[in-house]
Protein backbone atom coordinates (compact mmCIF):
# COMPACT_ATOMS: atom_id res chain seq x y z
CA UNK A 1 0.00 0.00 0.00
CA UNK A 2 2.80 2.48 1.14
CA UNK A 3 4.64 1.70 -2.10
CA UNK A 4 1.41 2.74 -4.45
CA UNK A 5 0.83 5.55 -2.49
CA UNK A 6 4.38 7.03 -3.17
CA UNK A 7 3.98 6.35 -6.81
CA UNK A 8 0.87 8.00 -6.80
CA UNK A 9 2.55 10.91 -5.04
CA UNK A 10 5.22 10.91 -7.73
CA UNK A 11 2.97 10.69 -10.31
CA UNK A 12 1.38 14.44 -9.39
CA UNK A 13 5.01 15.76 -8.86
CA UNK A 14 6.01 14.69 -12.11
CA UNK A 15 2.21 16.12 -13.66
CA UNK A 16 3.41 19.24 -12.27
CA UNK A 17 6.41 19.08 -14.03
CA UNK A 18 5.22 18.51 -17.33
CA UNK A 19 2.92 21.52 -16.83
CA UNK A 20 5.93 23.50 -16.25
CA UNK A 21 7.61 22.73 -18.75
CA UNK A 22 5.18 23.27 -21.42
CA UNK A 23 3.30 26.43 -19.90
CA UNK A 24 6.33 28.36 -18.28
CA UNK A 25 9.52 27.25 -19.74
CA UNK A 26 9.13 26.19 -23.37
CA UNK A 27 7.79 29.64 -24.39
CA UNK A 28 9.94 31.69 -22.37
CA UNK A 29 13.02 29.83 -23.88
CA UNK A 30 11.62 30.15 -27.56
CA UNK A 31 10.36 34.27 -26.39
CA UNK A 32 14.14 34.45 -25.19
CA UNK A 33 15.30 32.99 -28.47
CA UNK A 34 13.55 35.08 -30.89
CA UNK A 35 14.33 38.70 -28.92
CA UNK A 36 17.93 37.57 -29.19
CA UNK A 37 17.80 37.12 -32.51
CA UNK A 38 15.82 40.29 -33.53
CA UNK A 39 18.11 42.46 -30.97
CA UNK A 40 19.48 45.14 -32.69
CA UNK A 41 23.54 46.37 -32.51
CA UNK A 42 23.54 49.33 -29.56
CA UNK A 43 24.47 52.58 -30.39
CA UNK A 44 28.08 53.87 -30.58
CA UNK A 45 29.27 55.13 -27.32
CA UNK A 46 29.87 54.15 -23.84
CA UNK A 47 26.85 51.87 -22.13
CA UNK A 48 24.89 53.58 -19.41
CA UNK A 49 23.57 50.45 -17.58
CA UNK A 50 24.23 46.69 -17.75
CA UNK A 51 20.66 45.18 -18.44
CA UNK A 52 20.49 46.50 -22.36
CA UNK A 53 17.58 45.34 -25.13
CA UNK A 54 20.44 46.31 -27.99
CA UNK A 55 23.44 43.59 -28.38
CA UNK A 56 26.67 45.17 -27.37
CA UNK A 57 30.34 44.20 -28.40
CA UNK A 58 32.82 44.68 -25.52
CA UNK A 59 36.84 44.36 -25.08
CA UNK A 60 37.98 42.24 -22.16
CA UNK A 61 41.27 41.29 -21.32
CA UNK A 62 41.13 37.12 -19.33
CA UNK A 63 42.69 37.14 -16.04
CA UNK A 64 41.82 33.19 -15.32
CA UNK A 65 41.11 30.20 -17.62
CA UNK A 66 39.19 26.94 -16.62
CA UNK A 67 39.58 24.35 -19.13
CA UNK A 68 40.64 21.38 -19.99
CA UNK A 69 39.52 17.41 -20.71
CA UNK A 70 40.28 16.74 -17.33
CA UNK A 71 38.24 19.41 -15.95
CA UNK A 72 35.16 18.54 -14.57
CA UNK A 73 32.02 20.67 -14.11
CA UNK A 74 33.74 23.81 -14.63
CA UNK A 75 34.77 25.37 -17.96
CA UNK A 76 34.96 29.08 -17.52
CA UNK A 77 37.21 32.21 -17.92
CA UNK A 78 37.41 35.29 -15.86
CA UNK A 79 37.38 38.70 -17.53
CA UNK A 80 37.92 42.42 -16.96
CA UNK A 81 38.24 45.51 -18.60
CA UNK A 82 34.39 46.62 -18.92
CA UNK A 83 32.34 49.22 -17.15
CA UNK A 84 29.98 46.38 -15.69
CA UNK A 85 29.80 42.80 -16.82
CA UNK A 86 33.58 41.57 -15.75
CA UNK A 87 32.99 38.79 -13.79
CA UNK A 88 33.69 34.87 -14.58
CA UNK A 89 31.61 33.42 -18.06
CA UNK A 90 30.66 29.82 -18.23
CA UNK A 91 30.65 27.59 -20.58
CA UNK A 92 29.59 24.12 -21.88
CA UNK A 93 32.40 22.78 -23.11
CA UNK A 94 36.31 23.04 -23.40
CA UNK A 95 36.51 23.94 -27.33
CA UNK A 96 36.46 25.81 -29.76
CA UNK A 97 38.13 29.01 -27.24
CA UNK A 98 38.63 28.25 -24.06
CA UNK A 99 41.40 25.62 -24.73
CA UNK A 100 43.29 28.18 -26.52
CA UNK A 101 42.99 31.04 -23.85
CA UNK A 102 45.29 32.37 -21.48
CA UNK A 103 45.91 34.68 -18.84
CA UNK A 104 46.31 38.48 -20.52
CA UNK A 105 44.31 37.78 -23.62
CA UNK A 106 42.32 40.04 -25.47
CA UNK A 107 39.02 39.01 -26.16
CA UNK A 108 35.62 40.20 -27.92
CA UNK A 109 32.74 39.40 -26.13
CA UNK A 110 28.88 40.02 -27.09
CA UNK A 111 26.61 41.66 -24.01
CA UNK A 112 22.88 41.63 -24.15
CA UNK A 113 20.92 41.91 -21.08
CA UNK A 114 23.43 42.14 -18.83
CA UNK A 115 24.97 38.91 -19.42
CA UNK A 116 28.05 37.50 -21.84
CA UNK A 117 26.98 35.79 -24.83
CA UNK A 118 30.24 35.45 -26.58
CA UNK A 119 34.05 35.80 -26.99
CA UNK A 120 35.69 35.62 -29.68
CA UNK A 121 39.91 35.57 -30.07
CA UNK A 122 40.55 35.88 -34.35
CA UNK A 123 38.55 33.17 -35.84
CA UNK A 124 37.31 31.20 -32.73
CA UNK A 125 34.15 32.07 -30.93
CA UNK A 126 32.55 30.42 -28.09
CA UNK A 127 28.90 30.91 -26.74
CA UNK A 128 28.57 31.17 -23.10
CA UNK A 129 25.61 28.94 -21.38
CA UNK A 130 23.74 31.93 -21.11
CA UNK A 131 23.50 32.72 -24.87
CA UNK A 132 19.94 31.45 -26.00
CA UNK A 133 19.37 28.20 -28.44
CA UNK A 134 16.90 27.39 -30.32
CA UNK A 135 16.31 24.40 -28.87
CA UNK A 136 13.32 23.99 -27.64
CA UNK A 137 12.80 20.14 -28.89
CA UNK A 138 15.09 19.43 -25.39
CA UNK A 139 12.55 21.47 -23.35
CA UNK A 140 9.67 19.69 -24.65
CA UNK A 141 11.07 15.91 -24.53
CA UNK A 142 11.83 17.20 -20.73
CA UNK A 143 7.96 17.64 -20.19
CA UNK A 144 7.14 14.88 -22.41
CA UNK A 145 9.51 12.62 -19.87
CA UNK A 146 7.09 13.79 -17.19
CA UNK A 147 4.40 13.42 -18.71
CA UNK A 148 5.02 9.63 -19.51
CA UNK A 149 6.66 9.13 -16.04
CA UNK A 150 3.17 10.53 -14.72
CA UNK A 151 1.47 8.21 -16.60
CA UNK A 152 3.59 4.91 -15.55
CA UNK A 153 3.80 5.38 -11.75
CA UNK A 154 -0.33 6.75 -11.27
CA UNK A 155 -0.94 2.82 -13.29
CA UNK A 156 1.78 1.07 -11.46
CA UNK A 157 0.59 2.92 -7.99
CA UNK A 158 -3.42 2.48 -8.85
CA UNK A 159 -2.84 -0.97 -9.86
CA UNK A 160 -0.70 -1.98 -6.42
CA UNK A 161 -2.68 0.11 -3.99
CA UNK A 162 -6.05 -1.26 -5.02
CA UNK A 163 -4.95 -4.62 -6.05
CA UNK A 164 -6.60 -4.78 -9.45
CA UNK A 165 -6.31 -7.29 -11.82
CA UNK A 166 -5.24 -9.90 -8.93
CA UNK A 167 -1.61 -11.78 -8.78
CA UNK A 168 -1.38 -12.09 -12.89
CA UNK A 169 -1.48 -8.35 -13.35
CA UNK A 170 0.34 -7.11 -9.32
CA UNK A 171 3.20 -9.59 -11.01
CA UNK A 172 3.10 -6.71 -14.28
CA UNK A 173 3.66 -4.15 -11.76
CA UNK A 174 7.14 -5.65 -9.96
CA UNK A 175 10.25 -3.11 -9.77
CA UNK A 176 11.77 -5.71 -11.33
CA UNK A 177 11.76 -6.54 -14.17
CA UNK A 178 9.10 -4.12 -16.02
CA UNK A 179 9.09 -1.14 -13.81
CA UNK A 180 13.29 -0.68 -14.36
CA UNK A 181 12.90 -1.40 -18.06
CA UNK A 182 10.29 0.79 -18.32
CA UNK A 183 12.02 3.85 -16.96
CA UNK A 184 15.43 3.30 -18.46
CA UNK A 185 13.48 3.36 -21.31
CA UNK A 186 11.68 6.60 -20.90
CA UNK A 187 14.86 8.15 -20.04
CA UNK A 188 16.64 6.90 -22.91
CA UNK A 189 14.11 7.58 -25.77
CA UNK A 190 13.10 10.61 -24.62
CA UNK A 191 16.55 11.86 -24.22
CA UNK A 192 17.79 9.87 -27.80
CA UNK A 193 15.05 11.80 -29.44
CA UNK A 194 15.35 15.35 -28.44
CA UNK A 195 19.00 15.15 -29.48
CA UNK A 196 18.35 13.89 -32.61
CA UNK A 197 15.54 16.31 -33.82
CA UNK A 198 17.72 19.13 -32.14
CA UNK A 199 20.57 17.62 -34.84
CA UNK A 200 17.93 17.66 -37.79
CA UNK A 201 15.71 20.89 -36.87
CA UNK A 202 12.85 18.65 -36.35
CA UNK A 203 10.40 21.14 -35.26
CA UNK A 204 9.72 20.74 -31.18
CA UNK A 205 5.69 20.03 -31.55
CA UNK A 206 6.70 17.08 -33.16
CA UNK A 207 8.82 15.44 -30.38
CA UNK A 208 5.80 14.59 -28.28
CA UNK A 209 4.04 12.04 -30.10
CA UNK A 210 7.54 10.83 -31.77
CA UNK A 211 8.75 10.04 -28.42
CA UNK A 212 5.49 8.43 -27.00
CA UNK A 213 5.13 6.69 -29.60
CA UNK A 214 8.55 5.03 -29.51
CA UNK A 215 7.98 4.53 -25.91
CA UNK A 216 4.78 2.53 -26.75
CA UNK A 217 6.28 0.05 -28.99
CA UNK A 218 9.62 -0.41 -26.39
CA UNK A 219 6.68 -1.32 -23.76
CA UNK A 220 4.92 -3.85 -26.13
CA UNK A 221 8.31 -5.84 -26.71
CA UNK A 222 9.65 -5.27 -22.52
CA UNK A 223 5.92 -7.12 -21.67
CA UNK A 224 5.83 -9.71 -24.91
CA UNK A 225 7.86 -12.25 -23.31
CA UNK A 226 5.65 -15.01 -21.99
CA UNK A 227 3.57 -14.18 -18.82
CA UNK A 228 5.59 -12.76 -15.53
CA UNK A 229 6.17 -15.14 -12.64
CA UNK A 230 3.72 -14.78 -9.61
CA UNK A 231 3.54 -15.15 -6.55
CA UNK A 232 1.05 -18.35 -6.51
CA UNK A 233 2.53 -20.55 -9.49
CA UNK A 234 6.00 -20.06 -8.89
CA UNK A 235 6.61 -19.82 -12.64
Amino acid sequence: MLTGLALIAVSCVAVLGCRSAFVTWLPREIARYQDYEAARPCPAGPPTHAYEDCVRTVRFTVTEVHAGAGTKGDHSATVTGSPFWNGTVDFGDWDPLLTALHKGDRVTGTVWHGSVMTLAKGDARQSSIDEPRDEPQMVAVAGTFAALLAVLTFVFGVILLTGAGGPRLQARVRWRPYGMRLLITLFTVCFAVGLICVWTGVPWWLTPGLSALIVAVAAVVIYHPGPPRTADTGR
